[in-house]
């Protein structure tokens, strides 16, 4: 049992990190070297971690980081690519012959094209496409990043093909005895046990998610609007409404039939082809269009080293059709600009669904660093398998199919590492505090300072601990930035709590996968990824701020649910 002492002491690193953060604004370069400090000081003094175990966890979380700052080192490459070659003033007119009202496009680029990323890749990478692509379309950067993390939501809980409960779940209960043998004696296996959890949680999702196409688009007209209003989201609301029944139909058919790998790819892709077509048809089309107020208005913090809907090229000149692109006399067509982000969305799907495919790319040019400092924490650099090397390979991909010269191929790499540089303090720092946090209680072989916090939570609400069993999920993937290392640290916890209460361990872990989507709003080291995006590394407490809205919502919600589902819906005990 925790004491009084280490719960205030455990709490420590993370009221540091709010305060400085989202109190006083500071960037998370400044803040998290002293968040570091702070756990690294708690560790030592509250959980007898010696210096070889805090210094090991730092190593850790810098493995952890480096993952991390490659995904965006590739997605910002791709990104100058093809704003170097024009092709992203061909998609951004592609989208406005669609519609040039900013909330359709949210509804389309964040909603629907979003969810299919984060479906198919995960690790945080829809931030790193659909955040440059708004910035193309003339979103301020710091819209985009607000919108792009919050709209794929639904999708995060099945994101990498089910990799959060493949993983974070699956994996772990088969290798605990009595909850194999637990599941067992309820005549299934584990894998068919977290598919009942998966759909718990996609049953969640819909529920509460029915409004989050909604809260996209209010988000950005009431902060980043000239009116500061909600009125124009309710002006769409009809459209934010059927994207999401577009979405949400096939989304639960899928986790009902065939599982956890698929919800997010199929309910996305049918919620995409279905919502376009209404479009192009005429219907759901706002009568006024919308879009943001004069760019001299805006304000300085709004943009950062990316200018928004700025060609980076003096010789292109758009179609006033949006049909193509003129460069030096050559045409580029909306198909060919759009096929690097094409072959990059099937490349993802396929790495991860093609098991010789998947087998070859995690065991290629693989570092790994085994037994840290003795340890036995170990981490590894996947090379190959990680999306990174994807967007660098459609980069190359794309030097050809563009017909880049020496000259741009240059500029696409000095202006991707550019970018990429602010980021990698705040990153090290963020990751290797968590680490700390999470790896506190293995030196003494008592429990981390995660494991005191949580069980303080559910110490103190006994019975109604299933409303805050979201918000723990929520708790774990805000420090370690991922929905699968949420259910890695407090899947057999919550399992453990739902058993000592007697109610639903199904529906508690299914609200855990939900919990670990949620916390993915406000994951540091996912902000500062989006923000380098976009060249606004730095406004990391406003964006956190920001996204405690959605946030707030999300966490209730699913906590109402889960109370109504294991007390009155199915307060069955499994």
């Amino acid at each position: 049992m925790a004491t009084s002492t280490q719960i205030i002491l455990g709490v420590l690193p993370l009221a540091v990190i709010s305060f400085l953060m989202i109190g006083r604004y500071w960037s998370a370069t400044r803040a998290m070297p002293i968040a570091w400090v702070v756990a690294a000081a708690v560790g030592y003094f509250g959980w007898s971690m010696t210096p070889r175990w805090i210094f090991a966890s730092s190593i850790n979380g810098a493995i952890t980081a480096t993952n991390i700052l490659w995904i965006v080192f590739g997605a910002i490459l791709l990104l100058y690519t093809l704003k170097q070659t024009g092709a992203f003033d061909v998609i951004n007119a592609g989208f406005t012959a669609i519609s040039d009202d900013r909330r359709v496009q949210v509804v389309l680029l964040v909603f629907l094209m979003g969810s299919f990323i984060e479906s198919a890749a995960g690790f945080g990478t829809p931030a790193a496409i659909v955040g440059p692509l708004l910035v193309g379309l003339g979103f301020p950067p710091l819209a985009a990043v607000v919108v792009a993390l919050t709209g794929n939501l639904m999708a995060i809980t099945f994101g990498a093909v089910g990799t959060p409960l493949i993983i974070g779940l699956q994996d772990i209960f088969e290798s605990s005895d009595p909850i194999s043998a637990a599941v067992a004696a309820e005549g299934m296996n584990v894998e068919q046990w977290v598919a009942e959890i998966g759909l718990w949680a996609a049953t969640h999702h819909v529920i509460v998610g029915m409004v989050l196409p909604f809260i996209s688009v209010a988000m950005m007209t009431r902060f980043f609007g000239e009116e500061r209003s909600i009125k124009p989201a309710l002006e769409v609301l009809p459209l934010t409404m059927f994207a999401w029944a577009s979405f949400a139909v096939p989304y639960i058919l899928t986790a009902m039939y065939l599982g956890p790998t698929f919800p997010g790819l199929f309910g996305s892709m049918v919620g995409m082809a279905v919502t376009v077509t209404a479009l192009r048809a005429g219907y759901l089309e706002p009568d006024e269009t919308w879009d943001f107020g004069s760019k001299a208005d805006w304000p300085d913090h709004w943009i950062g080293d990316i200018q928004p809907g700025e060609s980076t090229r003096r010789d292109v000149a758009v179609a006033t059709d949006g049909g193509t692109v003129t460069a030096d006399s050559k045409q580029m067509s909306l198909p060919r600009a759009w096929t690097p982000y094409l072959v990059l969305a099937g490349l993802l799907v396929l790495t991860r669904v093609i098991d010789p495919l998947t087998a070859f790319l995690t065991s290629t040019l693989v570092f790994e660093w085994a037994d840290i400092l003795g340890t036995g924490m170990s981490n590894d650099f996947a090379l190959l398998y990680l999306p990174g090397a994807i967007f660098v390979f459609v980069h190359l991909l794309t030097i050809p199919l563009h017909g880049m010269d020496t000259t741009e191929i240059k500029a696409a790499w000095i202006e991707s590492t550019e970018k990429v540089t602010p980021a990698v303090i705040a990153l090290i720092f963020a990751v290797a505090t968590v680490q700390i946090m999470i790896q506190s209680g293995q030196s003494a072989g008592i429990d981390s300072m995660l494991v005191v916090l949580s069980e303080a939570t559910a110490n103190a609400a006994g019975a109604v601990y299933p409303f805050f069993a979201a918000l723990v999920g929520a708790f774990g993937a805000f420090l370690a930035g991922s929905n699968t290392v949420s259910d890695i640290l407090f899947g057999t916890f919550q399992y453990n709590i739902a058993t000592d209460l007697g109610v639903s361990r199904t529906i508690v872990v299914g609200a855990q996968a939900v919990g670990g989507a949620i916390g993915n709003l406000v994951a540091i080291h996912n902000v500062v990824a989006a923000l380098a995006v976009v060249g606004l590394v730095g406004e990391e407490g406003r964006v956190i701020r920001l996204e405690l809205i959605p946030l707030a919502y999300y966490a209730t919600m699913t906590g109402l649910l889960t109370l109504l589902f294991v007390y009155v819906v199915s307060p069955g005990v499994f």
